[in-house]
């Protein structure tokens, strides 16, 4: 059965795209069907495969107003297993166009049902926001991903987020599950970051990931090159811990 994986934290900057981008990669190579899906109006995911974002006809915006059907939306990758739906600036349309339409926060899993049974794996990169396009990838998920930075203030903001995931069980998807939290930007030789897994496995116990992904220069220069980090640089940290974590999460 094909999972729907949202991959969010309101916060920016906690390695959210960074996860999407090379979490769908490592399961493609390892085997699996994968559709990643740019559900942010900033499309760093986009722009992180590879894909020029000037030259698209349609993106997940038409998508998701019925102007363009799945066949359009979906793009190959440099990965023969991995698909993607890109975002464009436009995307920032959808939040105002949809203000009064009906069943609004089902535009995404609408647009989903007609292709998940051609993948295993359908990771959602969201927006830094818990907004209308969060709101569409949480009621079409089957389960939500947390990265969590390991720096000072990792944890606040958190409750938030798991406030918004039980309004969105309750009212729109009952389904919805919590699958982890990934600790991401971890740097073992600092106190703080081991502060963090201790307060992390406190409050969250078996939700966090054994894989942990280390600061690494890599894995920030491979969106500059429009590749997954498994494709820049096989050989680095940040590949291996991508690797690893992939295989951590088909076994969950």
């Amino acid at each position: 059965m094909t999972q729907i994986i949202s991959i969010a934290n309101q916060k920016g900057g906690v390695g959210k795209t960074t996860t999407s981008i090379n979490l769908s990669a490592a399961l493609a190579k390892i085997g699996e069907k994968v559709l990643l899906v740019d559900c942010d109006s900033q499309a760093n995911a986009t722009t992180g495969m590879g894909i020029d974002k000037p030259s698209l006809k349609y993106s997940l915006y038409q998508g998701l107003i019925g102007e363009a059907g799945t066949d359009d939306i979906i793009y190959p990758t440099m990965l023969p297993k991995l698909m993607m739906i890109p975002a464009d600036i436009d995307l920032i349309g959808f939040e105002i166009e949809m203000v009064s339409a009906k069943d609004r926060e089902k535009k995404l899993k609408e647009l989903l049902e007609q292709v998940k049974a051609d993948f295993d794996y359908i990771i959602i990169d969201c927006p830094p926001a818990l907004s209308l396009l969060t709101l569409n990838a949480f009621t079409a998920s089957n389960a939500v991903l947390i990265p969590l930075q390991s720096e000072f203030y990792a944890l606040e903001g958190l409750g938030q987020l798991l406030d918004t995931i039980k309004r969105v069980k309750s009212s729109f998807n009952p389904g919805l599950k919590i699958k982890g939290i990934l600790l991401t930007m971890y740097d073992k030789r600092t106190n703080l970051a081991q502060h963090v897994v201790k307060d992390a496995k406190k409050y969250f116990k078996d939700m966090v990931f054994k894989t942990k992904i280390p600061r690494n220069v890599k894995l920030g220069e491979a969106p500059s090159y429009g590749l997954p980090v498994i494709l820049y640089d096989k050989l680095s940290q940040g590949s291996k811990s991508y690797i690893a974590f992939a295989r951590e999460l088909l076994k969950r």
